[in-house]
C-alpha cells in the first residue's frame, strides 16, 4: 500500500505543535481603547483572546515575553482544545516558563522545553522532571483552593467534572502511575506510524523525506529546515538532539493519547502516538528570528539550522518571560514606574496577577455566544487551521465590535496540494464573511495566516447562499486511506490499571478529513464512514484537530 500526496494522513488526529511561527497577539488585536476597555478594579485595560487549537501555548508565551513593549495590558486567555492532553500540555509548559529561576537556570528550562515539546524520547532528568511536575499538577487539580494559591494565573472553572477526572489521569499516567518503558514504547509505536503511512515506500523513507522537505517545506518558506535534522526526526521522532544521541532513551508519555478502536467488533480503548510524523516541530520557533543574523545565507545555504534557529528563539522568550515568574515583592508595585539614572522613565516589570489562562470545556465552541459573558466579550480571535470547521456566525457574536481573527492557513501541511491550499483559503474567507468578518484592508499580505476584522455595524447573517454552494477543490472530499481501515495492532497500546483515557476518545484517522472535509457542507453522494468507526454518542467529541 502507498499513501498518496494529499491523503492528510501523516498529520494524525492530535496536534502537539503548531504548524506556524509564534504570533505576538498584542500586535493582531485592535488598538486599546482605554474608555470601553478599562478594568474597574486595576484601571488597566484588558485584552481578552479567544484561542482555538493553539495547541502548545506558543502564541501565549510570545505575547507575554513582548508586554514590555507595549502600554501595559491585562491579558485574559481563552484556551479552547479539543482534547485534554493538549490542556495539560498547556499546564505543564507554562509551569516550566515560570519555574522559578533559582531552581532551575534559563538554559536547562530552555533545554528542558525543547525536549519535553518536540522530542518523541527524552533524557532521563528531563524525564524525572516531566514525573515531578505531573505528579504534583495532579494533585492540585482536585482541589481548586490550592491551585488558586499556587498557580494563580490558571483557571479550570470552566471545564466540566469529567474533564478535570480526566486531566487528572493524565498527569498521573505522566507521572508513572503506569511503570516502565512498555506502558507508552513510543520507539515502536513511532515507527509503526511510519510503516503504516508509508506502506510499500517505507524502505525509501529517507528519500521521501528529502523530497518532502527540498520540493515542500523549503518551497513553501522553511529553507532553514537542514537535511540532516529532519531525517532524524523523521525516523526516530527526535527533533532536538541537544545531547549525544544515546542519551535519548526515555519514552515522552506528553505525547501520549487515547483514542477507540474496533477490535473484533467491540470498541476498545487505546493509547498510542496519533500526532503529526510528516511537518515536525521546527515551524513554530525554528523559520522566523527577531535577530536577522541568524536567517543569513552563505553560497546560498542557510548558516544556522531551525533546531539552533529555535533554540535561540526558546533562550530569549524564557529570558523575557522571568519577570513573569518573579513574586511581586521583587517587583515591587506595577502600577509604579521606576527610573534609571537619567531619570527617564522604565515600566516596572509585570507580574502573574496581570495574565490569566482560562480553559475552557471541550466542544464549547457552539454554546458560548448562549452566555451573556462572552457575547462580545473578545478582542480576539485566534483559529488553528484544524479548527477553522468552527467558525460560525455563533462563534462570531462572541467577538466585540471592532475585533480581529486570525486563521491559520494550512501552508505548512506537507500531504497537501497546491490546489487545495488555495482551496483552503478561499474557503476560509467564505466561512469567515458568513461570520460576520471582513479582510482586513492592512494586514500584509501572508502565506501561513489570514487576518480579519469584524464591522462595528455587521450583523451576521445564520444562511450564506456562496457558502452553501461553494465546490470543493478536486480530492477534498476523498477520505482518506486511513479512515476506512482501522490502524493495525501494533500502532496502539491497551489502557492498563483501569485508568480511563483523557476525554474525547477519538474516532480512527476522523482529523485527516477535519480540516478540508468539515469545511464543506455534506453531500448525498459521500459515503458515511463505517459504523464501527463511530464514537458513541455519550463520548460526545468534538471533530479532532490535526
Amino acid at each position: 500500500m502507498t499513501t498518496p500526496a494529499g491523503s492528510g494522513t501523516g498529520f494524525g488526529s492530535v496536534s502537539w505543535w503548531g504548524l506556524s511561527p509564534a504570533v505576538d497577539l498584542q500586535a493582531e488585536s485592535p488598538p486599546v481603547d482605554p474608555d470601553s476597555q478599562a478594568d474597574t478594579e486595576h484601571g488597566t485595560p484588558e485584552l481578552n483572546v479567544l484561542l482555538l487549537g493553539s495547541v502548545d501555548g506558543r502564541h501565549l508565551l510570545r505575547t507575554l515575553a513582548r508586554a514590555a513593549l507595549w502600554p501595559r495590558r491585562r491579558f485574559r486567555f481563552y484556551v479552547l482544545e479539543n482534547n485534554m492532553e493538549a490542556v495539560a500540555r498547556h499546564m505543564l509548559i507554562f509551569c516550566l516558563a515560570l519555574e522559578d529561576p533559582e531552581k532551575m537556570g534559563l538554559q536547562e528550562r530552555s533545554e528542558t522545553f525543547l525536549e519535553v515539546w518536540g522530542n518523541s524520547l527524552l533524557r532521563p532528568p528531563v524525564a524525572a522532571f516531566v514525573r515531578a511536575q505531573a505528579g504534583r499538577l495532579a494533585r492540585l487539580v482536585p482541589e481548586p483552593d490550592r491551585l488558586a494559591e499556587q498557580l494563580p494565573w490558571l483557571s479550570l472553572g470552566a471545564l466540566k467534572f469529567r474533564e478535570r477526572d480526566a486531566l487528572e489521569a493524565v498527569f498521573r499516567f505522566w507521572a508513572g502511575g503506569e511503570k516502565g518503558p512498555e506502558a507508552f514504547p513510543m520507539s515502536r509505536l513511532w515507527d509503526s506510524r511510519l510503516r503504516h503511512y508509508l506502506g510499500s515506500r517505507y524502505d525509501a523513507r529517507r528519500g521521501v523525506s528529502d523530497w518532502d522537505l527540498h520540493m515542500k517545506l523549503h518551497d513553501r518558506g522553511a529553507r532553514v529546515i537542514h537535511t540532516s535534522e529532519f531525517r532524524r526526526w523523521r525516523d526516530t521522532g527526535v527533533a532536538f538532539e541537544l545531547r549525544d544521541a544515546s542519551a535519548y532513551h526515555v519514552p515522552n508519555r506528553t505525547l501520549a493519547s487515547g483514542r477507540l478502536l474496533s477490535h473484533r467488533g467491540e470498541r476498545v480503548a487505546a493509547r498510542g502516538y496519533w500526532g503529526d510524523i510528516v511537518t515536525g516541530p521546527f515551524v513554530a520557533f525554528g523559520i522566523e528570528a527577531d535577530d536577522e543574523t541568524l536567517l543569513r545565507t552563505s553560497n546560498g545555504q542557510p548558516i544556522k539550522t531551525a533546531g539552533e534557529i529555535t533554540q535561540h528563539n526558546v533562550t530569549e522568550l524564557f529570558r523575557e518571560m522571568a519577570a513573569w515568574g518573579r513574586p511581586r515583592a521583587a517587583q515591587g508595585d506595577p502600577a509604579q514606574v521606576q527610573g534609571d539614572a537619567d531619570g527617564s522613565p522604565e515600566p516596572a516589570a509585570p507580574v502573574p496577577e496581570s495574565f490569566a489562562v482560562h480553559f475552557l470545556s471541550l466542544g464549547s465552541a457552539l454554546t458560548l455566544h448562549h452566555k451573556s459573558c462572552y457575547k462580545g466579550r473578545f478582542q480576539l480571535l485566534y483559529m488553528a487551521c484544524g479548527m477553522v470547521h468552527l467558525l460560525s456566525p455563533e462563534l462570531g457574536a462572541c467577538v466585540a465590535p471592532g475585533g480581529r481573527l486570525i486563521v491559520e492557513l494550512a501552508q505548512f501541511l506537507v500531504d497537501l496540494r497546491q490546489e487545495q491550499l488555495q482551496g483552503f483559503s478561499t474557503r476560509v474567507g467564505e466561512l469567515a464573511q458568513a461570520a460576520g468578518f471582513a479582510p482586513h484592508p492592512g494586514a500584509r499580505r501572508s502565506q501561513t495566516f489570514a487576518r480579519f476584522y469584524k464591522a462595528g455595524n455587521s450583523a451576521p447573517s445564520h444562511k450564506d447562499p456562496a457558502v452553501g454552494s461553494g465546490t470543493p477543490p478536486p480530492g477534498v472530499l476523498a477520505p482518506p486511506l486511513e479512515a476506512t481501515n482501522p490502524p493495525p495492532e501494533d500502532l496502539t497500546q491497551p489502557l492498563e490499571g483501569g485508568t480511563p483515557p483523557s476525554e474525547p476518545l477519538k474516532r480512527p484517522s476522523e482529523s485527516q478529513a477535519s480540516l478540508l472535509e468539515a469545511l464543506v457542507p455534506p453531500t448525498g453522494s459521500q459515503t458515511p464512514k463505517p459504523e464501527s468507526l463511530t464514537v458513541p454518542p455519550e463520548t460526545n467529541s468534538p471533530i479532532p484537530n490535526f
